[in-house]
């Protein structure tokens, strides 16, 4: 038995990008036992993965979990998060470690001065870099998200426009900066004339429901009301995804859903744009701009005031694509 434990603390779309490595590991490495550490915050996501031989939960104190984590007595650590506390859990146990590139130095380059030194490269496969030395090969299967039979929503427990299927749109992301805007959302539901469930957070609600207070009943809130496998559910169930570049527009890249993702302050060159996605997805961005991206992660709001990387997005252009998709 040869044990790995594969280390990625957050966030939603960063672990579920991680799912191709879990999975050739397994597949392809004899008798691999794969163990993972992450968040308890994250723990739904990775429980049903049938990858995964046991899960390790930080929730308090990690001195304690890493004396626990000692007793597991590892091979090989693949650190897919790469930052101070995985570098502590590295130098405690002691055992050979595999870390991937961030980026850091080019991020900040084109953040900063947009000098773009950055590979064009996914994510995803500078993940499985880390564990070419164990001859593990991408299967190109993509994305893997499991949902439990429990948290599968039926569709009939909605009104009865969306039974025959609807456009998910995912309004939520932890940054405004990589939001669209409230109106150009109304906009584009508007254009295509299809039954649409909003999804997001419980934050998301305010906005969620002024959206519907200009729609009506043409959309459904569903921001908050579902936890994260059952909005993963509706969105497994979507004929179409509109989405910002946040954790669900993974999950939907997981499903090979058609997906018209839409970019603000944030970059697809950054190399986390939809992985193996539907050949009908698309990616809308304002390219040109001086000042984007003006962050690799996101602000509260524009630091220029304008925020023309989404208010110049043509919502007209993504309105009738997803119509033609649904």
């Amino acid at each position: 038995m040869v044990k790995f434990l594969i280390i990625r603390f957050s966030s939603i779309g960063d672990i579920v990008l991680t799912t191709p490595v879990i999975r050739c590991l397994k597949e392809q490495v004899p008798n691999a036992e794969v163990h993972y550490l992450t968040k308890k915050a994250f723990q739904p996501i990775l429980q049903p993965n049938p990858y995964i031989d046991h899960l390790h939960i930080l929730d308090g104190s990690l001195n304690q979990l890493i004396g626990q984590l000692k007793e597991e007595h590892f091979d090989y650590l693949i650190d897919l998060h790469h930052n101070l506390r995985s570098a502590l859990v590295k130098l405690n146990l002691k055992v050979l470690a595999f870390s991937f590139d961030k980026l850091n130095l080019a991020k900040w380059l084109i953040v900063n001065f947009k000098i773009n030194h950055l590979p064009d490269v996914h994510i995803v496969d500078r993940y499985m870099r880390t564990i070419a030395l164990f001859d593990v090969t991408n299967d190109n299967k993509g994305l893997d998200f499991y949902i439990n039979s429990s948290d599968e929503i039926d569709l009939h427990s909605l009104p009865e426009r969306f039974h025959q299927g609807y456009l998910g749109f995912v309004i939520g992301a932890r940054h405004n900066t990589k939001k669209i805007p409230k109106d150009k959302i109304v906009q584009i539901i508007k254009i295509t004339g299809l039954p649409a469930i909003l999804l997001g957070g419980k934050e998301d609600i305010p906005e969620a429901e002024y959206i519907h207070s200009q729609i009506g009943d043409l959309c459904y809130n569903a921001c908050g009301i579902y936890s994260l496998a059952q909005s993963a559910s509706l969105v497994r169930q979507a004929r179409v995804i509109i989405t910002n570049d946040t954790g669900l527009m993974h999950i939907a890249a997981a499903f090979h859903k058609k997906i018209l993702s839409v970019w603000g302050n944030t970059i697809p060159a950054f190399g986390m744009s939809p992985y193996v996605p539907n050949p009908d997805s698309q990616i809308f961005e304002i390219k040109g701009l001086k000042c984007r991206p003006c962050s690799k992660i996101g602000f509260g709001k524009c630091p220029k005031g304008h925020f023309n990387c989404m208010n110049l997005i043509d919502g007209q252009k993504i309105g009738t694509l997803a119509k033609q998709l649904f």
